[in-house]
């Protein structure tokens, strides 16, 4: 019996991703969908696999009216009007007037994006977002992968990879998969300790704004988040990628290139700040950390790699990593988070309001050789 995994009259949900603003663009985006809030609660096998599926086949709204509404710091309420593209999203990219600041410390703002009805027999509605305000006393954040960095996957970016590892993939909830081993803990030094949040419903900052660059799909935003969550990492924005099962996508081809372009749009948002990267050897990061290292030098504050395959680093790898010790950007690559740990905790472990001193005690310890 064929599952009916979707109908055209299933309410719309409006999916709000992560925004993030600088003192001069509030920027958000958001996609129209049919069906119910994503649950991810353990059940049988099979109803695990329709779950995952539902992720993955969303059923998009397009044409939709939606507004984001963000209020500024002077309590001015700005608005903006867009209609969803043929995948459902909208892209909202808000001016602020000059001489909009940005909070002393790194805080998440509430927004609210409300729909109008697409026909007379339905019903529009709201949902509040939220956007991330690096603070002023920040002076680094961080930018970073999420598949085996923070992740544990098994998949190098192969269709034969992803069949491999399909129950991954396709039957465990967020509660099931795997945190990489010290990743909890780096990441703490790496963003700073979560302080207490504004309100009960608003996210938690940490002290230094903390952004993930991924190539899976936007699909996964909630089982991600909920992951993340359950696990204690921190939570930003996160720019992922819309793409489907096929081999353009899945295989590693533009997993360089896209996080190459979305890093330098961070940078490009705050160019006063640095940056720690983080990543790993199966999604080709050390190439396009290489790349920025060379073309960003100032802004690139320390580059963290983790060793999750076997394979030898070939000579594009070998080439980035030359790069980026030609940039003299401090560089650590190991198998085990906590050998990082250990260096930044034998340095003192301070990390305010620069990251420099510790390290470069990393990049001067032992490490495996490329």
């Amino acid at each position: 019996m064929p599952i009916d995994l979707f109908s055209s009259n299933d309410p719309i949900r409006l999916q709000p991703f992560f925004g993030y603003r600088n003192d001069s663009r509030v920027q958000l985006s958001v996609r129209a969908m049919r069906g119910d809030d994503p649950d991810f609660e353990q059940r049988s096998f099979l109803d695990n696999i329709r779950t995952m599926i539902k992720q993955y086949a969303s059923h998009e709204v397009a044409d939709l009216e939606v507004t984001l509404e963000y209020t500024g710091g002077d309590g001015e309420v700005h608005r903006q009007t867009l209609r969803t593209d043929d995948e459902g999203f909208a892209h909202f990219s808000i001016e602020l007037p000059q001489g909009s600041t940005l909070p002393l410390k790194t805080a998440w703002e509430r927004a609210l994006v409300s729909w109008s009805p697409p026909s007379s027999d339905e019903q529009g509605g709201e949902t509040q977002a939220f956007v991330l305000a690096p603070g002023r006393e920040a002076k680094v954040g961080v930018i970073s992968d999420i598949d085996d960095t923070i992740l544990e996957t098994g998949i190098t970016g192969s269709v034969k990879a992803i069949a491999s590892n399909w129950k991954r993939v396709l039957a465990q909830m967020p509660d099931q998969r795997e945190l990489v081993p010290g990743a909890r803990g780096l990441y703490s030094s790496l963003g700073g300790e979560a302080g207490l949040a504004a309100l009960e419903d608003i996210p938690q900052a940490r002290p230094r704004p903390v952004f993930y660059v991924s190539s899976s799909p936007w699909n996964l935003f909630s089982y991600l988040v909920t992951f993340k969550e359950q696990q204690g990492m921190p939570l930003g924005p996160v720019m992922l990628r819309d793409w489907g099962f096929n081999t353009k996508t899945l295989g590693s081809k533009s997993h360089g290139s896209h996080k190459r372009a979305a890093i330098e749009r961070i940078l490009g948002e705050y160019p006063n700040m640095q940056f720690a990267l983080v990543g790993d050897d199966t999604q080709k990061d050390l190439i396009a950390f290489g790349a920025i290292a060379a073309s960003h030098t100032h802004q690139i504050a320390a580059i963290f790699i983790r060793r999750a395959s076997d394979e030898p680093l070939n000579d594009q790898e070998k080439t980035s990593v030359a790069e980026i010790k030609r940039a003299g950007v401090p560089f650590w690559i190991g198998a085990d988070y906590s050998d990082a740990q250990a260096f930044l905790d034998k340095a003192g472990l301070d990390f305010d309001p620069k990251i420099d001193r510790l390290v470069k005690t990393v990049s001067e310890g032992d490490r495996p050789a490329p």
